[in-house]
């Protein structure tokens, strides 16, 4: 999980207002520099102990707030199905016991196809209280994907014991085309035609075993908790595995930055999915480590998901909110014209964390200005630089350097090594938090580290002041995103990509640049469809040949991309041709992750004849050009 920072502008009204004050540790580093130009950062606070195993944390919240509520989801009739600590751990111990019946163990983990629920948190925390590795695979691969490629390889990969899905009807399809007949399969409710289907009451009916509490016992730090999927190059997916020993420390590195979560329990209302690291090691970890409650949010920021985003807002007022970038952009208008809304989101709240993209300017200027309006003070956007494989938490900015582009200092417990890499810096990462390896995949692992076990991010970074890398490190991009124009001259995508939709906002979604030993950059365009019909209000929804082709979205492309051209300073950042895509990316040919995330070689080698159409003289009439 890349997090990347955009500050808001310092010029504006709201600037002037002091930040919300909030608990925050400062992180601090020493600087080693070697004569080939690699640099150490090493924090100089030491990480604080961390418990064994993640259960530890329930059963002490189990013991000290019984009642309190762990988790809460909508019902059909509008009320919350609510979990509390007590009842989460004799679940737990229960379902622990079903698994250990069944004989899994990492070699047959629990697979979770279905998303956010309480009966997926039930299923995940009694394999983590058995001992037994789970993974939550995404729910895309068998409601999107066409093919069940994906899935079916992720079955090959795992091989697991049971498969739940909370609802078998909606993944009949998948389940039958992606699951072996062999592999039980459980669900909270449905049927899948021809397979036999446990169902989660018949697991919840299952007696203790009475080995189950020395098996918890014997949970060590180097035990595997769970399998989280992150898309490779080829775009079939790595296990990337999630020991205890990551999961618990990473926990004390977040309490220890973010120290607010130490001065009240936290309360939460989330949508992020569970089979990203975001959602479902950082958030859900993040409130059961610190005795929070968790509402799971139905909401998405899409057209047709934000308005239930905005009515669990306006119940539950959350004492730190995280969210996505196109997230915020989807509240912001809400906020700004509701004003329960506005007072019920700011009344307890902390701070905001974002990840994953950039958030504009534009949005974090108006966050800010509508935060003052509400309590006075600019409320502290937070964000950093971390990964799936380093569980997630690596780096943190602090509410004061919070700027555009800025992702701060590694966290108490985390080396950071900067290695030059063709003119740009490399950042690697070692402590308890990174992964040991993908499961099963060994030639994957032994190309992730480097010979001093530094993990390989893949991204760049740059000091903020030349001269002192302690004041922290700025984004630079991905390091296998670039490449060279014919003139020898390096494009540096990451920045450019950033740069493009900013200045095209809020048409575009992503760009995938293409110019690869040619003369000049071109561009394949991802629409936002939401901007479009901002552009365009007559535009359909959910229609993206209309909004490719349609005259008013067109025409104002074609001035960003001229004014984007006019920004220009050179061959390397001045985009010459641009073609808008009418057809969506393919999740089963790997050109974009569940997560939204865009592989750009992917894309240039399934649209290939749309790059040769890009570069044809005279250029076509889906070529756009500045002008």
């Amino acid at each position: 999980m890349a997090l990347r920072a955009a500050r808001s502008d310092t010029t504006t009204p709201a600037a002037r207002h002091p930040l919300h004050p909030i608990s925050f540790g400062r992180p601090a580093v020493t600087v080693d520099r070697r004569a080939d130009g690699t640099v150490y950062l090493r924090p100089q606070a030491p990480l604080a102990d961390y418990p064994r195993r993640l259960t530890d944390r329930l059963a002490h919240w189990a013991e000290v707030a019984p009642d309190r509520i762990f988790m809460a989801e909508r019902r059909a009739d509008g009320g919350w199905r609510t979990l509390t600590y007590a009842q989460l751990l004799a679940a737990s111990r229960i379902i622990g016991s079903a698994l250990l019946a069944r004989g899994l163990s990492a070699e047959r983990p629990l697979a979770i196809l279905s998303g956010n629920s309480i009966d997926h948190a039930l299923m995940a925390f009694g394999a983590l209280y058995a001992g037994v590795p789970f993974c939550p695979v995404s729910p895309a691969y068998s409601l999107i994907s066409k093919d069940y490629g994906k899935l079916s390889f992720a079955m090959r990969l795992l091989t697991p014991g049971l498969v739940f899905a909370a609802d078998a009807s909606q993944f009949a399809p998948a389940l039958a085309a992606g699951v072996p007949g062999g592999i039980e399969i459980a669900a909270s409710r449905g049927a899948v035609p021809g397979r036999a289907v446990t169902t989660l009451q018949d697991l919840l009916a299952t007696p203790v075993d009475e080995r189950l509490e020395a098996a918890h016992a014997a949970i060590g730090p180097d035990r595997i908790a769970k399998f989280l999927l992150t898309s490779g190059s080829t775009g079939n997916p790595k296990a990337v595995i999630n020991t205890q020993r990551m999961l618990c420390a990473n926990q004390v590195m977040l309490r220890e930055t973010l120290a607010f979560l130490k001065d009240e329990p936290p309360v939460i209302v989330d949508w992020l999915p569970w089979n990203h690291t975001f959602g479902g090691n950082h958030n859900i970890g993040l409130t059961l480590f610190n005795g929070g409650s968790m509402y799971l949010d139905d909401g998405k920021p899409t057209p047709d998901g934000i308005a239930e985003t905005v009515r669990n807002l306006r119940e539950v007022a959350p004492s730190v909110y995280f969210n996505v970038p196109k997230g915020y952009e989807s509240l912001l208008p809400y906020l700004r014209d509701d004003a329960e809304l506005r007072r019920t989101f700011f009344s307890r709240l902390h701070a905001m964390f974002f990840a994953g993209a950039a958030l504009s300017p534009y949005v974090w200027n108006s966050l800010d200005e509508i935060a003052v309006a509400a309590t006075g003070a600019r409320m502290p956007m937070l964000t950093g630089l971390g990964a799936t494989e380093t569980a997630p938490f690596f780096m943190s900015v602090t509410p004061e350097t919070s700027r555009s582009g800025h992702i701060g200092l590694p966290v108490s417990g985390c080396e950071a090594k900067l290695v030059p890499n063709n003119g740009k810096t490399e950042v690697r990462a070692r402590g308890p938090n990174v992964t040991p390896g993908y499961w099963r995949q060994p030639e994957l692992t032994a190309g992730a580290f480097d010979d001093e076990g530094f993990y390989l991010l893949g991204d760049a970074v740059k000091p903020s002041d030349p001269d002192d890398f302690a004041a922290g490190l700025d984004f630079d991009g991905r390091i296998s995103e670039d490449f060279k124009l014919a003139s020898g001259t390096w494009v540096s995508v990451g920045p450019l990509r950033a740069h493009f939709i900013a200045v095209c906002a809020p048409l575009v979604r992503d760009v995938v640049i293409a110019g690869i030993n040619r003369d000049e950059l071109s561009a394949l365009v991802v629409l936002d469809l939401d901007g479009c019909r901002v552009v365009d209000p007559a535009l359909p929804a959910n229609d993206l040949r209309a909004a490719a082709h349609d005259a008013k979205v067109i025409d104002f492309f074609r001035e960003r991309l001229a004014l984007f051209a006019g920004l220009a300073t050179g061959s390397s950042t001045r985009i010459a041709r641009a073609m808008l895509l009418d057809t969506p990316l393919s999740i089963d040919r790997g050109e974009v992750t569940d997560k939204g995330s865009v592989n750009q070689r992917a894309v240039l080698e399934h649209r290939a004849p749309l790059v040769e159409e890009l570069y044809a003289a005279p250029p076509g009439d889906n070529v756009i050009t500045p002008g």
